[in-house]
């Protein structure tokens, strides 16, 4: 039987979601999210059970709703999967809901798109509270001219300008369906929704949509990064901490709940 569980975390104490593995088998002292899940899902069936993700997060980002698959012939409904799982995972984990779903439905593959933001708390003071989850930037940010530069990402596009050198993509090309950069209060969000994303390409493009904000670069900068696809002449990678992984969409037959379904 397969399973599709809608997962949200703080990832600031991990390494990332991806369990890390050598030829020898897993890394020991790295805490990563996978496996905290499988560990935790592996009790609850009685078996070693495997996950696989809508999309693979960075060390210290964070999760709205993240989507897993796995899969069970353990005797256990969808409440007691989503419960007794989240009784295994840490604090910094919960289990959002759990839902049966077809022998084909494949958590990374079925999904349409991926959302993203990215918030930063503009002001002169550094943030006390939930610091965890904000990027901080004192000097001023013109979100509006932040928003016009990021409209030239917008369509499918070779974004080797704002891949890490790390990434492990075959290649660059990615549909960028939508970004929109607002002010609220003191805080700039950034919302970016496509097809699928590069390895720290949210992080990367907020970084020189920043320096655009500040006013170092023009709006026109974008564009010229994006159609020269250099990393190295694009600003530095925006700290993880201010990244949330929204979620994914899923077409309405795959029968998720309305948070991950479009």
């Amino acid at each position: 039987m397969r399973y599709a569980l809608g997962i949200e975390y703080d990832g600031s104490g991990f390494s990332g979601w991806q369990r890390l593995q050598r030829p020898g088998g897993p890394v020991r002292g790295e805490r990563t999210l996978q496996g905290a899940l499988e560990e935790a899902l592996s009790f609850v069936a009685g078996e070693q059970v495997g996950t696989t993700c809508a999309g693979r997060t960075d060390a210290g980002v964070h999760a709205r709703c993240q989507v897993v698959h796995f899969d069970s012939e353990a005797a256990r409904g969808p409440r007691a999967w989503a419960l007794g799982t989240t009784s295994r995972l840490p604090a910094e984990m919960s289990v959002l809901w759990c839902v049966p779903v077809a022998a084909e439905f494949h958590a990374r593959f079925s999904a349409r798109a991926r959302r993203y933001r990215y918030t930063i708390l503009n002001r002169a003071m550094r943030p006390a509270l939930g610091r965890g989850m904000l990027a901080w930037e004192r000097r001023p940010l013109d979100a509006a001219a932040m928003h016009r530069a990021a409209q030239a990402l917008v369509g499918e596009h070779d974004f080797s300008a704002f891949r890490t050198v790390h990434c492990q993509a075959p290649h660059a090309r990615r549909d960028l369906q939508r970004i929109a950069v607002s002010r609220e209060a003191d805080r700039v969000v950034v919302d970016v929704q496509a097809n699928a994303f590069l390895h720290h390409m949210v992080r990367n493009i907020v970084g020189s949509l920043m320096c655009v904000g500040r006013g170092e670069a023009g709006e026109g900068w974008i564009r010229s990064l994006l159609d020269g696809r250099d990393r190295t002449l694009a600003g530095p990678t925006a700290p993880s901490s201010g990244l949330v992984f929204i979620g994914p969409s899923y077409p309405p037959g795959c029968g998720l709940p309305a948070e991950v379904t479009a």
